[in-house]
């Protein structure tokens, strides 16, 4: 049986972004097999019929529309209640994604604020997790982005994020 239909089929149904490894033992293919379906699949959505894509999103792989039909979606769903980050929230995200791992108080030295509010935020939203304890007196915990914040900005992985300019970090 050809694999790309199989791959195609969970791709459609699934809410997380499969990885290629999973997809082959689902399957019950090699894992070669299933990169160079998704390869297909990405070559023929891409073409310009389609309002669909094969995206690489936090090692792993799903459907999204393509962005230039974001404004025909807004339209379906206008009304319903936005989930956007607050610019405290970005802030602090920014500094976990870019520092990680990170503490509490470090966080807060450089923001220059409390930031306990916008942490329950950011870990509630599951952006944000613990990823361990730091050796030092009191093991503060460690932070560090998630999965979610992956696909929350559409990155394959964290070298994605955009490099910080000399002097702003």
């Amino acid at each position: 049986m050809e694999i790309k239909p199989l791959v195609e089929a969970l791709l459609f149904v699934t809410e997380e972004p499969l990885p290629p490894d999973k997809i082959a033992d689902i399957i019950g293919a090699e894992t070669k097999e299933v990169r160079e379906a998704l390869r297909i699949l990405q070559q023929e959505y891409d073409a310009v019929e389609h309002g669909l894509q094969v995206m690489e999103i936090a090692k792993g792989y799903q459907f999204s529309t393509k962005p230039e039909y974001a404004s025909v979606i807004e339209k379906l769903f206008k009304g319903e209640k936005s989930y956007a980050l607050s610019q405290a929230a970005l802030e602090t995200l920014a500094i976990i994604a870019y520092r990680q791992p990170v503490t509490r108080v470090d966080i807060e030295s450089i923001r220059g604020v409390k930031v306990d509010a916008v942490m329950i935020t950011l870990q509630k939203r599951r952006l944000v997790r613990t990823v361990g304890r730091k050796d030092a007196p009191g093991r503060p915990i460690l932070y560090g982005t998630s999965r979610d914040f992956l696909k929350y900005f559409g990155l394959k992985d964290l070298s994605e994020l955009p490099r910080l300019v000399p002097g702003d970090d």
